[in-house]
């Protein structure tokens, strides 16, 4: 596999999202990872790199995290990132 692609969070508006295919317990995983990360970043505007699919392969971006939503991430600007396809938040 090849390392993840870092990209501006300005430049997510421009891409086509993929479904990860991950188990149960690795949703289970990352939904909690980005509720933590969330709350983080509305107390002290902490980021997180978050690991996606894309149709052009797995990009990063390094950011903080707004909202979350059963089905999104809400980043800054109103950009958002679909859940099912976040591989990896750290």
């Amino acid at each position: 596999m090849l390392a993840p692609m870092m990209i501006e969070k300005e430049s997510i508006d421009t891409l086509i999202f993929c479904e990860a295919k991950l188990g149960p317990k690795e949703v289970e995983t990352i939904t909690k990872k980005l509720f933590d990360a969330m709350m983080l970043g509305n107390m002290d505007h902490y980021k997180v790199k978050i690991s996606f699919n894309t149709l052009d392969g797995i990009k990063e971006v390094f950011t903080t995290i707004w909202a979350t939503t059963d089905r999104f991430i809400v980043l800054k600007g109103g950009r958002y990132i679909p859940i099912n396809s976040i591989i990896e938040v750290g």
